[in-house]
């Protein structure tokens, strides 16, 4: 391969992304599930986006904060997927510099803006059930327009600070990335540059966003049961019981495989399984997040039906 000089004496113009190290005769199976998957993911989110800014019933601040994160799965699953799915297809697998920085900014804005909302929706359902009363007045419009701005504006600065530093650096050689995307922590191996800086800005971004996100939507899932817990009736603490445990399970899904994924070894066997935990937080998040927190609501199933006959009315004209 050729090398020609980038800015900032980067020397590697292309990165080589392994994937799953699949023997070919696996690369279309693999390929039809994730393109499954992937058209799954992408009409369930966006399904929910159009429910709920098309049926006044759902302009409320829960499916506000749903939309919003139907929004960002949709952007984060793309932001994967379809470079996965092209190198299933075609047995290309290699990467731009210039693309390989981009899929890792797009991702780093992503995850930080998803831990954002999943705090902002678990702080938005513990006001919900836990302080009924002043519900309305504290989830006002402006407040969760806020809420939600804040999540995108901290993202947009995180993302573009990881970015600019990962592009200060020099590359040159090898430039083999063992995952099937352009993870920070395999990228960051391949430099010949001094990494120390970049390495602590992103631990220092670790301690001030992965972990308080995940410690402060756990405190307010654990207020959520323990007033769960004290309904008197049997019904509505199951009904009750139900939603939020689907709901922790996600957030615990999520949380527990980036964490993980970030701690463990990526050479040899535990590279396999960082990509396996890798899988569980940028495609299976996204995939079950629709149906965990909206399309198993009662009022988006209404919704639906609504959508529903309209539809076909307009279609039997």
């Amino acid at each position: 391969m050729e090398n020609v000089e980038w800015s900032n004496e980067t020397f590697i113009t292309e990165f080589i992304l392994l994937g799953f190290g699949n023997p070919p005769e696996l690369e279309i199976p693999l390929f039809l599930m994730f393109l499954v998957i992937y058209i799954v993911t992408m009409a369930g989110n966006i399904l929910t986006l159009v429910l709920v800014v098309a049926d006044r019933h759902l302009h409320t601040p829960m499916y506000f904060f749903l939309g919003n994160l139907s929004c960002l799965e949709t952007c984060y699953t793309s932001t994967i997927l379809p470079r996965l799915m092209a190198s299933l297809l075609t047995g290309h697998r290699t990467i731009s510099y210039s693309g390989c920085i981009t899929q890792l900014y797009f991702f780093v804005f992503m995850v930080t803006a998803e831990c954002f909302l999943l705090l902002v929706m678990s702080y938005d359902r513990y006001l919900a059930l836990c302080n009924p009363l002043h519900y309305a007045a504290l989830m006002r419009s402006w407040v969760c327009i806020q809420l939600v701005s804040g999540s995108w504006i901290t993202a947009f600065f995180t993302s573009t600070l990881i970015t600019l530093l990962m592009a200060r650096l020099t590359f040159c050689g090898p430039n083999k990335i063992d995952h099937f995307f352009c993870d920070f922590a395999l990228m960051l191996k391949l430099s010949c540059s001094d990494t120390s800086l970049i390495e602590l800005v992103d631990l220092l971004l670790c301690f001030a966003i992965i972990l308080p996100t995940f410690l402060l939507t756990l405190i307010s899932y654990v207020c959520i049961i323990t007033s769960i817990l004290r309904i008197p009736s049997t019904t509505g603490r199951q009904k009750a019981f139900s939603t939020c445990s689907s709901h922790l399970i996600v957030v615990a899904t999520f949380y527990g495989s980036l964490i993980i994924s970030y701690m463990i070894p990526t050479a040899g066997t535990a590279g396999d399984l960082h990509k396996v935990f890798s899988v569980f937080y940028t495609v299976l998040t996204p995939l079950v997040n629709p149906l965990i927190y909206s399309l198993r609501n009662k009022e988006v199933k209404e919704a639906l039906k609504k959508a529903g006959g309209k539809l076909a009315a307009c279609i039997g004209r």
